[in-house]
Formats: C-alpha cells, sequence, structure tokens
C-alpha cells in the first residue's frame, strides 16, 4: 500500500536529478492517469525555489499541462531573462512520456506608483463552517483525500444545473503547508465551473491556467482560501473560465483563467 505522505513530505522529498529536482508522486496525489494539476503546477514552482534563491514576489504565472505526468517526474527550469525588477523563468516537468507540465513564472520587486486600487469585491457566500463538505466518505478522485473541500454557493458536479458558477472554500489537510507552492496547489481543487451543468459523469482535461497574483504577501488564517470559478462557455469541446481567490478575510489574492477540454 502507497505511504499516505503529505504535500510538505512530498515537496521536502525531492532527489537531484539531471537537470533539476525529481520526486515520485504517489497514487493518492493522482487524478485519474495523471497528476493532479494542481500538484504538477507546485512542483514546477518548487523546482524554481530549490533553483534560485531571493526571489521576488510572484506576480504571474502561466500553466500549460501538456502531457500525463505519473511516476518519476523530474524538473528544469531555465530563466528567460532577468531585468531590474522583474524575473522571467520557466520550469517544465517532465515524465516518462516526455514534457508533462510547462510553467512561466513572472516575479517582480515592488515599485513606486501613482495607482493603489483594488475592485475585486468579495462575495456574499457563508463561511467554511456553514459550507457543505464536498467529499465525505471517500467520495471524489484519489488526491481529494489531502484536501478539504466546502461548496459555500452553487451544486456540485453532474447536478444538471443551469448556473454554470460556484465558490468553495478549500485548504490542505496537511497543516505545515504554506507558501506560494501550497497556494498553486488549493487554487485548482474546485471542479471546472462547466461540470455542475452536466447530468451524468464526462471527463474533463484543464489545458491552461494563468494566474495574477494580487498582492506580494499572500497569506490566510486557518489556512482556508475563498476560490470562485465562472464558465464564460462551452463550445467545440472547450470551456473558458474566470476564477478569483479570496482568503478567510475575503481579500482578494490572485485572479485566474482557464481553458478545459470537456469530452461531452
Amino acid at each position: 500500500m502507497t505511504e499516505q505522505i503529505t504535500f510538505t513530505e512530498l515537496l521536502t522529498s525531492a532527489r537531484k536529478s539531471d537537470k533539476g529536482a525529481a520526486w515520485s508522486i504517489p497514487d493518492h496525489w493522482m487524478q485519474g492517469r495523471t497528476t493532479y494539476g494542481g500538484l504538477s503546477a507546485a512542483l514546477c514552482y518548487a523546482a524554481v525555489e530549490n533553483e534560485i534563491t531571493d526571489l521576488p514576489p510572484l506576480r504571474s504565472a502561466m500553466v500549460t499541462f501538456v502531457g500525463p505526468a505519473a511516476g518519476e517526474v523530474q524538473s528544469d527550469v531555465k530563466v528567460l531573462r532577468r531585468g531590474k525588477s522583474a524575473l522571467f523563468v520557466e520550469a517544465d516537468l517532465h515524465s516518462e512520456k516526455g514534457l508533462a507540465t510547462r510553467a512561466q513564472f513572472v516575479f517582480g520587486a515592488a515599485r513606486k506608483s501613482d495607482f493603489d486600487f483594488m475592485e475585486c469585491a468579495a462575495p456574499d457566500v457563508p463561511g467554511p463552517d456553514a459550507s457543505e463538505d464536498c467529499f465525505k466518505g471517500g467520495r471524489g478522485p484519489a488526491f481529494t483525500a489531502n484536501f478539504d473541500l466546502r461548496l459555500a454557493k452553487g451544486a456540485m458536479p453532474m447536478a444538471g444545473s443551469e448556473i454554470s458558477e460556484h465558490y468553495f472554500w478549500a485548504r490542505h489537510r496537511d497543516s505545515e503547508a504554506d507558501g506560494i507552492a501550497a497556494i498553486l496547489a488549493a487554487a485548482d481543487m474546485p471542479p471546472p465551473a462547466v461540470m455542475p451543468m452536466f447530468k451524468t459523469f464526462g471527463p474533463i482535461s484543464s489545458i491552461t491556467w494563468q494566474l495574477n497574483f494580487l498582492t506580494s504577501t499572500p497569506v490566510t488564517r486557518a489556512d482556508w482560501w475563498l476560490l470562485q470559478s465562472k464558465a464564460e462557455n462551452a463550445v467545440e469541446g472547450y470551456s473558458s473560465q474566470d476564477m478569483t481567490i479570496w482568503n478567510l478575510d475575503r481579500t482578494p489574492i490572485a485572479t485566474c483563467r482557464q481553458c478545459v477540454a470537456i469530452f461531452v
């Protein structure tokens, strides 16, 4: 039986490889035949942290899920450009079948500016203690056992809903999970916003995921993050969705975009 190692233990289990770091992905971090996408993104970020010291705050990330990642995965980190205030870094994650995930990160030091405003109003939804626990009784893909996920507003997948928007509270069960890598891993937890419209199960696959961080110090209390997803369309087998992340105090942390392939 595979040992149920935590997120923190998995990150710190990194071994040196020819080009970067290497990890063995346990079964309980899998989503079907591939590694859970949030973990793949987190490993790409962890690989950058392992290779580059004194990183400025993360401002933006673009993650492309190229192919399946399973078993042994290895990272390859490359600095694309280092400017006066911005650092552009690419991190690839390779599996036995080739390139699995490619992430590009933009780090940027703070600059003086005439502008300082925020227009990401916090939603009026219940807190995590008043929201529905989504995975009682072991429901959901294997990786979901590593998280608490609670539905604050909207519907679960295969509900036949007419609404393509939902809000979830998510946190790691691993109380030591911390930092940007932990946020990336938790932020991909909600199912695509189009899935509540499904009437029966159908496969989906994330293709791209972009995150723009709105603060240089993304933190929360009690480890909870509020995650909103809204599908803007579903056409010709693809869906585009808009996403926002708030902390427990309803302070906006990041805005996101995702392209999802749907096979129904």
